[in-house]
């Protein structure tokens, strides 16, 4: 058996190399090779086609990269034309042969091109890459977002659950991945590796992190979390150098304290609660003494709120005072919680985009923190401060129906007081 997977591999970079090598050979430009993908050329030689766009593609500068994607976006569009006209032969009849005719004509052909391009080795991460580019181009050119509409519609499905693999990071994870992690980590920094240590070697700490089979060495996001014995509200506590170690057993309450998305090219794929969902079943298993699942999450939108009250009557004083630092603890985590309960945007949701994620996912608004997070993100973001949110599997279902229907926020009693207590301007006690 190993022999002959042995032979396959082979084989399979002999032909490989022969492909790259016609394919350096092909002197058509960019475009020519798209239509030839596109063409019966594409059904035989479809592999080296896709193969030589793709090196084509990275070998280009950023105008000829932005020249392509409007080639896309033009000569691979739909006929809109053709289309309503099918569209109106199956209104009249609506045969299984005029279904077929038209939808294939409402896919854009740049979707097939797309799923043409996805044939050689490692062609998946490629494409990703690609997208990379394509959003940064659509500010300046928002026309492209056809283009991209396409992207999301292919990447959805070939990032769906089903082909996603669940793997837990420890210190014996290979050093190629747990420097991704290190560069990936989006909301407290990893300094070095004897931070990531802290992070990932003692036994009261997790992490685990979602693979695609395409892309075997990329994590596409994971998660970090804390074993502890009560709901932690310091993540300066939780990160702590000199910290003790809690026997697992001892545990009581994960917390996740850090979500970290790694593939810009992913954007508007959501892997997040797909993977607190399958993380929280792992845990239930290999630690079935758990009793709470909670985040700690931080409230990246919270200062720029604040800055907004500046000339509000009622709360403008209190919320210059978290900003200049001299409000007291309480102050902080009255106005924190108006702001996660009250504050909303034009659509009726949470201003924050954390919370807007964790309570569409069925998560209810536990517990507000002051001086819980004094990295300068966290006090650039939210003047220190942070918020659990609980994840009560038996309330999960019921929280995200009435915030998905009705907008309502399921949030602790504690926290519902928090946020309609009278807010104060009273400094904080001096320290001496």
């Amino acid at each position: 058996m190993q022999r002959n997977r042995f032979l396959g591999d082979l084989l399979s970079t002999l032909f490989d190399r022969t492909s790259a090598a016609r394919g350096k050979a092909d002197k058509r430009d960019i475009y020519t090779l798209c239509e030839a993908l596109m063409s019966a050329e594409g059904e035989v030689s479809g592999l080296r086609l896709a193969s030589t766009i793709l090196d084509r593609y990275a070998s280009l500068v950023s105008d000829e990269k932005l020249a392509f994607f409007q080639f896309l976006n033009g000569a691979f569009d739909i006929d809109a034309v053709a289309l309503g006209r099918l569209a109106r032969d199956y209104a009249e009849d609506a045969t299984p042969e005029r279904f077929a005719a038209l939808t294939d004509a409402a896919e854009p052909k740049r979707q097939e091109l797309l799923r043409r391009l996805n044939q050689p080795l490692g062609a998946t991460a490629d494409l990703v890459a690609m997208r990379v580019d394509l959003l940064g181009f659509l500010k300046a050119h928002p026309a492209l977002k056809r283009t991209n509409h396409d992207f999301v519609h292919l990447l959805r499905s070939w990032f769906n659950r089903g082909f996603l693999v669940l793997k837990q990071i420890n210190w014996d994870t290979p050093a190629r991945i747990l420097d991704k992690i290190v560069a990936y980590e989006a909301v407290h920094q990893i300094n070095d590796w004897d931070d990531l240590r802290r992070r990932l070697y003692p036994s009261d700490r997790k992490c685990f992190a979602f693979f695609h089979p395409s892309m075997p060495d990329e994590p596409l996001i994971f998660v970090e979390v804390a074993l502890t014995e009560k709901i932690a509200g310091s993540v300066d506590a939780v990160l702590s150098d000199d910290r003790p170690s809690l026997d697992p057993d001892d545990a009581r309450v994960a917390v996740f304290y850090s979500i970290s998305n790694c593939q810009k090219g992913l954007t508007g794929i959501s892997f997040g609660n797909l993977l607190i969902k399958q993380v929280v079943s792992e845990l239930s298993l290999s630690c079935p003494q758990i009793e709470q699942f909670v985040t700690l999450s931080p409230l990246p939108g919270l200062n720029a709120w604040l800055r907004g009250l500046s000339g509000d009557a009622d709360l403008g004083a209190a919320a210059g005072a978290v900003l200049d630092g001299t409000a007291s603890p309480e102050g902080v985590r009255a106005l924190t919680a108006r702001y996660l309960l009250v504050a909303k945007r034009a659509d009726g949701t949470p201003l924050d985009p954390v919370a807007r994620f964790h309570l569409g996912n069925g998560a209810e608004a536990h517990g507000v923190h002051a001086n819980a997070d004094t990295s300068p993100n966290g006090m650039a973001w939210s003047s220190g401060a942070m918020v659990n949110y609980l994840y009560d599997l038996a309330q999960i279902e019921a929280n995200h129906e009435d915030f998905a229907l009705r907008g309502k926020i399921a949030a602790s009693k504690p926290v519902l007081a928090l946020a309609t207590a009278a807010v104060t301007t009273k400094s904080k006690e001096p320290t001496s």
